[in-house]
């Protein structure tokens, strides 16, 4: 059986492995990622079609200068892509993001299993919750990055503005807004840090308790050597 101290550091682990899983979840389900206003020059006037979106549904309205507004629709984000780049892209960070899922499952079991026992494969220890905490940070910081490069490089919301209207006319230009479920996934990248800053304290405090007991005999007390 662990020790007392051992199952408690890597119960908070599991804990915040946990929040992470949870959280990756609910970045997934929301819709609430990006907010943008899209301008587009009309035949006698402007238009301003309002997105929100996530990486799965949306909804837009269309606004135009002389007051009319035209009701809220819900649309499917990868049936208003026409662009390939832009809609691969939204596919790879869709893709990544549930890689990143898999591996907070992981690091869950890998604390969960090193809370109540000792497992001898070196792996199944505090390698193995190193390695996948630090491969969920890796893939969420990857979506966090992607994401904007879609929006910027391959004009995102302009594609999916076309996409709810089919007759807007040139694009004008565009001002964005990151939803909390975009920013949600920061607090996962912490999560995923401080999980892995509490297995090392353990792991680090462990490391010079063994080495403690293997202190060489002239360390020893004098009066030890002489008996």
């Amino acid at each position: 059986m662990p020790s007392r101290k051992k199952t408690a550091m890597f119960a908070s682990a599991f804990f915040t492995c946990v929040c992470s899983f949870v959280m990756i979840c609910v970045v997934l389900a929301t819709q609430h990622w990006m907010s943008s206003q899209v301008r587009f020059s009309g035949t006698n006037s402007s238009v301003t079609v309002s997105l929100n979106y996530g990486l799965f549904s949306g909804t837009c309205e269309q606004f135009v200068d002389a007051g009319l507004q035209v009701s809220e629709k819900t649309f499917q984000v990868a049936d208003n892509l026409s662009k390939t780049k832009a809609k691969s892209m939204i596919t790879a960070i869709i893709v990544i993001l549930v890689l990143s899922l898999l591996s907070s499952l992981l690091s869950s079991g890998f604390s969960c299993t090193n809370a109540v026992s000792n497992p001898y494969q070196t792996f199944l220890g505090p390698t193995g919750v190193y390695t996948w905490n630090s491969l969920c940070g890796i893939f969420v910081l990857t979506a966090m990055i992607l994401f904007p490069v879609n929006i910027e490089e391959n004009g995102l919301s302009v594609e999916l503005a076309r996409g709810c209207f089919s007759f807007l006319h040139t694009h004008i230009k565009s001002a964005h807004t990151y939803g909390y479920s975009y920013w949600m996934m920061l607090l996962i990248i912490f999560l995923n840090i401080a999980s892995i800053i509490i297995i090392y304290f353990y792991d680090h405090a462990r490391y010079y308790k063994k080495k403690e007991q293997e202190r060489p005999i002239e360390n020893a007390p004098k009066d030890v050597i002489l008996f």
